[in-house]
């Protein structure tokens, strides 16, 4: 067990960590064939609030991590309260002007500023002003920033953030909810490792933030499965969208109708992930699990249940490429809470008793059936004929058949930023390796001198 020296440190509960662990060796995930599982949490990020009326409720995240405790999952994995994201961190794909603004804005300097600002940075009844706004992006951005850390030094093959998620979020601006785009700057670390990422989103809304940000380049395949009728927020999502320069056809958009059922997006899932991760050949994988595609959403138009949702995950896993998985949407916090806590267990290779247990502290929130598999589906007529599914997936496999098979890349040294160091305490290394050559550079010229006058 490391000790908490300082803020800028990660602290952890592990006590499997290996030392000395190489860069992942991609025809060898875990040990024996056995997953090292990572699970990245600040129990901070549950305690803020977007407003009573917002249907974003951050307390989903300290339900799910009761009934991870509850059914003892901690002891399957490695356990690691991440530090928050530097400025510096958050920089490396967000303008300097609106990081600036998160820093500085507050609900009660709200009042005091133009509309014309507010508007700039597109804060509204969606992305609204919120005690602590900051802090909060800066702990879920860091805590899936220390996964991508823990990925690429081997120390994890799987590693679950379930505060992170938040696709949304643009360059300059938030956007559905989401302030800073944890998973942009996840992809953006592992690239300095990684040849090629694949990102697979299967929230009900599509990950146009994440879409965005890589759609002109062939080392990042983004793959979005979603509700599109070209009204839906956030809009954008069309099978046509396929990417532009060297990243044209490396943006798959798999566009849904309301409620469609188990059994037609597992297959359609399947048919689609399948060929690609085969054609790409992903050294690492980027998955969002936003809950909001489940059945009874409160903002969702979905059938599926969670058993569903979390076969996605297993078929993903399957393949035995280093994952990151985060979580996303999600307005019913009992369910998100509940697929959350099933999905941890299907990355552990862990069967769940049903039955929640009931010396959960939060059991109430889960009567009358206190279920871990509630009944979720049958709420919204299936709008996603055969005829339809199949004309999606045959555009896409179409739109496979032109992609260069694992385009490959030059790779590039580690950049320190990697090993979790800030800015100031790289600086006090850098500082101490001067002090040493420069010790070392004195006793030679003394030997050298006391060489002489002998």
């Amino acid at each position: 067990m490391t000790i908490l020296i300082s803020e800028t440190d990660t602290f952890t509960t592990d006590t499997k960590t290996r030392e000395n662990t190489p860069i992942y060796d991609p025809n060898h995930p875990g040990t024996n064939n056995k997953y090292n599982v990572s699970y990245h949490y600040n129990p901070e990020v549950s305690r803020f609030h977007y407003g009573a009326l917002h249907p974003m409720k951050p307390f989903r995240l300290m339900l799910t991590d009761h009934l991870v405790i509850s059914y003892k999952l901690y002891e399957k994995m490695d356990l690691y309260t991440p530090r928050r994201a530097t400025k510096d961190e958050l920089l490396e794909f967000h303008s300097e002007d609106y990081i600036d603004f998160l820093q500085s804005i507050t609900p009660e300097k709200c009042k005091t500023i133009s509309n014309d600002t507010l508007a700039q940075f597109n804060i509204g009844d969606d992305c609204p002003i919120f005690d602590g706004m900051y802090d909060y992006s800066a702990i879920y951005a860091g805590a899936s920033l220390d996964a991508t850390r823990k990925l690429i030094s081997g120390m994890s093959d799987i590693a679950i953030n379930w505060s992170g998620g938040l696709h949304h979020a643009k360059k300059f601006e938030p956007s559905g909810f989401c302030y800073v785009n944890d998973i942009v700057l996840s992809i953006i670390n592992l690239l300095r490792v990684h040849p090629r990422v694949m990102y697979i989103d299967i929230d009900l809304h599509h990950g146009d933030g994440v879409q965005e940000a890589f759609y002109n380049t062939d080392r990042v395949m983004t793959v979005s499965f979603h509700k599109y009728n070209g009204e839906f927020f956030p809009g954008t999502g069309s099978v046509d969208e396929v990417g532009i320069g060297s990243g044209k056809n490396y943006a798959i958009n798999v566009p849904l109708r309301d409620g469609i059922d188990d059994e037609s997006y597992i297959r359609l899932f399947k048919l689609i992930m399948e060929p690609l991760i085969t054609k790409f050949q992903p050294t690492c994988i980027v998955q969002q699990c936003g809950a909001d595609s489940l059945g009874y959403d409160r903002l969702g138009c979905f059938n599926l249940n969670i058993r569903a949702h979390g076969e996605c995950v297993k078929f993903i896993k399957s393949f035995g490429i280093p994952m990151l998985v985060v979580g996303g949407g999600g307005y019913t916090p009992r369910n998100v809470s509940r697929l959350w806590c099933y999905e941890t267990s299907v990355l552990n290779d862990v069967n769940l008793d049903h039955k929640i247990p009931n010396y959960l502290p939060t059991y109430d929130w889960f009567g009358p059936d206190y279920s871990l598999h509630p009944q979720l589906d049958g709420r919204i007529d299936n709008k996603n004929s055969k005829k339809y599914l199949q004309s999606v997936q045959t555009t896409i496999m179409e739109q496979i058949r032109y992609l260069n098979h694992a385009p490959s890349v030059q790779m590039y040294e580690i950049p320190p930023d990697l090993t979790g160091l800030t800015e100031d305490e790289d600086k006090a290394i850098q500082e101490l390796n001067e002090d040493m050559e420069r010790d070392e550079k004195i006793m030679k010229d003394e030997t050298k001198l006391g060489e002489l006058m002998t």
